[in-house]
C-alpha cells in the first residue's frame, strides 16, 4: 500500500510511525510550514516534518491549497497513491486533493464524532465535562468532519489533561488506523443527532473567571494544560494553574479562603496544586507560598 501523510503536530507522529513501522509505503509527507516560534522567533518544523526527515521521507509544505500550484503538486504526487492519511493537518483540502488517492482520505479525528466537530475537540470535551471520547476514522469529505465513520475508539476522560488525552488519542487511532487499513470495512454516515462543534481555543478563554463554578474552573485547568495555560493574576502577576481540586466551601468568589491558596468561586472553592509563575518552572504551590506569601482575604482575578 503506498500512502501520503498530512499532518502537522505531535498527535500526527504515532500515526506515522504506525504506518512506517507496518511495512507500509509512505510516498511523501505534508506538512505546515515552518513557524517563528520561542524568544528569538526562529523558524520551527513541525513535529511531524522532525520525524518524517528522520525516517528519510521526502516532505511538502504548500502554504495554501487555494494555489493551483500546491493542488496540481498532490495530485501528481497522489496518481499511484492508494490512500491519504491526515491527523490534524491544519489546511483546507478542496475536492480535487480528497479526490486523488484511489481510496481518497483518511482522517483520524480526537472525538467521537458526531460530537466535536471541528479544530479543538479534546479540548472541548474536557470543559463540557463529558465522561469519555475517543477518536474516530473518517472518510473526508469537503464539509467540516463531516464524513461518514469508519471506525471508532473510546476513552474516559476521568481527571485527564488534554495533554494527556492528546497522547493517548495519538496512540489509539494510529492502531485504529492500521486495523481499518488491514480490515476494510463500509463506511457508516454519521447520525444528524448529537452534532457539536469544536471551534479553535481563544487565548482568552485560558483566563479563570472566578464568577464561574469550581468545577467549570477545575476543567479549564485541565483542557488548557499543556497549552495555553489556565491563568489567573495574584498581587498583579499573572500565574498559571496546571493542576487544581474543587473543594466544597462556601466562599466569595475571587477572594482567597486561606494561607494556602484556596480560591473562592461562584460556587465551590478551586485548590491549586501546580503552578506555574512566569518564567519560572512548574512547581508545587507550598513551594509557590514559601518564598511569596498569599494570606487569607487577597483577591486574585
Amino acid at each position: 500500500m503506498r500512502i501520503i501523510h498530512m499532518g502537522t503536530p505531535g498527535f500526527a507522529v504515532p500515526a506515522l510511525d504506525a504506518l512506517v513501522g507496518a511495512g507500509l509505503e509512505i510516498v511523501a509527507v505534508f506538512t505546515r510550514a515552518p513557524k517563528p516560534a520561542g524568544r528569538g522567533k526562529q523558524l520551527q518544523a513541525s513535529p511531524v516534518q522532525l520525524r518524517a526527515e528522520a525516517l528519510g521521507i521526502p516532505v511538502y509544505s504548500p502554504r495554501s491549497f487555494r494555489d493551483p500550484a500546491a493542488v496540481a503538486q498532490f495530485v501528481e504526487l497522489a496518481r499511484d497513491v492508494d490512500v491519504a492519511v491526515v491527523a490534524a493537518y491544519g489546511l483546507i483540502l478542496p475536492a480535487a486533493v480528497l479526490a486523488a488517492p484511489r481510496m481518497g482520505c483518511l482522517n483520524i479525528h480526537g472525538s467521537l464524532l458526531p460530537r466535536w466537530r471541528g479544530a479543538a475537540p479534546i479540548q472541548r470535551a474536557i470543559l463540557a465535562g463529558d465522561a469519555a471520547t475517543g477518536v474516530t476514522i473518517m472518510q473526508m469529505e469537503e464539509g467540516l468532519d463531516t464524513g461518514p465513520m469508519l471506525a471508532e475508539a473510546r476513552t474516559p476522560v476521568a481527571a485527564k489533561t488534554s495533554g494527556d488525552l492528546f497522547g493517548e488519542l495519538a496512540t489509539m487511532g494510529a492502531e485504529l488506523l492500521l486495523d481499518v487499513l488491514a480490515n476494510p470495512r463500509a463506511a457508516v454516515p454519521q447520525p444528524d443527532a448529537g452534532v457539536t462543534l469544536a471551534p479553535r481555543i481563544d487565548k482568552a478563554e485560558a483566563h479563570l473567571d472566578t464568577s464561574l463554578s469550581a468545577v467549570e474552573l477545575e476543567r479549564r485547568v485541565r483542557a488548557f494544560n499543556p497549552a495555553p495555560g489556565a491563568w489567573l493574576t495574584i498581587g498583579g502577576e499573572r500565574v498559571k494553574l496546571l493542576s487544581a481540586l474543587v473543594e466544597d466551601a462556601a466562599a466569595v468568589p475571587g477572594v482567597t479562603l486561606d494561607d494556602r491558596l484556596l480560591i473562592g468561586t461562584a460556587e465551590g472553592a478551586l485548590r491549586p496544586t501546580i503552578v506555574q509563575r512566569a518564567g519560572k518552572p512548574a512547581m508545587p504551590v507550598q513551594a509557590l507560598l514559601n518564598g511569596w506569601r498569599v494570606p487569607a482575604g487577597t483577591i486574585v482575578a
